[in-house]
């Protein structure tokens, strides 16, 4: 017990995991305060429980786009940092990496503009800086998906080259990777599915979504970021 408290803690002292539990703790109130909503027509007492964690889920959800108003510079030394990709092998991986991030750096500049809208910072229409920062997003996750569909491909011809010739020392380490990179197209997925939902109606299933399906695939792409988060952690401490 003592030992989960104290990697609760570590993990709630750094950004990243404080983030990641924040929107754990967001998509799941958002989840079980829909399904609260939707089934309890009848019973105020669980109406009123649904709406107030969808109110708790609003709030976290406003807490982490203000906390994103000083990402912009991590995210713009992380582009720098890449560039073009020359350490990748795959041309294709860089390319859709570089997109990728392009993507990301322009995301949060629209989002700070639709943020600072809505609180009447600037006098302009939210609107449409809410869709082109969903539109990035969407970008940034279906690249995102494409990256580790390619990944996955070159991991698979890589694993059978050495069953192949033989040489099965890092069968564990490539099977590792592969599970990592489908559990980022899982996250992804669910994410691009509440990405759709936020664009104007008539797009795909755009603002077909109730309540509690959001919170569920907002939910799952969570615990698919805190696994990944863990195995990363639990890679550093074993070196």
């Amino acid at each position: 017990m003592q030992q989960s408290v104290e990697a609760l803690v570590r993990v709630l002292e750094t950004y990243r995991g404080r983030d990641k539990i924040i929107r754990t703790v967001c998509y799941g109130s958002q989840l079980v305060g829909g399904v609260l909503s939707r089934k309890a027509e009848s019973d105020i007492s669980s109406q009123r429980l649904g709406k107030s964690l969808l109110l708790f889920s609003a709030q976290l959800s406003q807490c982490r786009t203000v906390l994103r108003l000083f990402d912009d510079l991590s995210m713009l030394a992380y582009s720098h940092g890449y560039g073009f990709g020359g350490t990748e092998e795959d041309s294709g991986v860089r390319w859709i990496s570089v997109l990728t991030n392009l993507a990301d750096q322009l995301y949060y500049p629209c989002e700070h503009i639709a943020w600072a809208a809505d609180a009447e910072l600037i006098k302009v229409k939210s609107d449409k800086w809410w869709l082109l920062s969903t539109a990035l997003w969407g970008t940034s996750l279906l690249l995102g998906i494409l990256r580790s569909l390619r990944v996955l491909l070159l991991l698979k011809k890589k694993l059978k080259r050495q069953e192949r010739d033989g040489g099965g020392s890092s069968h564990s380490r490539l099977h590792r990777q592969m599970r990592g990179e489908l559990l980022s197209v899982l996250g992804s997925m669910a994410d691009l599915s509440n990405a759709v939902h936020w664009m104007p109606p008539g797009f795909l299933w755009a603002g077909r979504f109730p309540n509690w399906l959001v919170g569920l695939m907002g939910t799952v792409s969570s615990l698919v970021g805190l696994i990944q988060m863990s195995g990363s952690s639990d890679q550093t401490d074993s070196t």
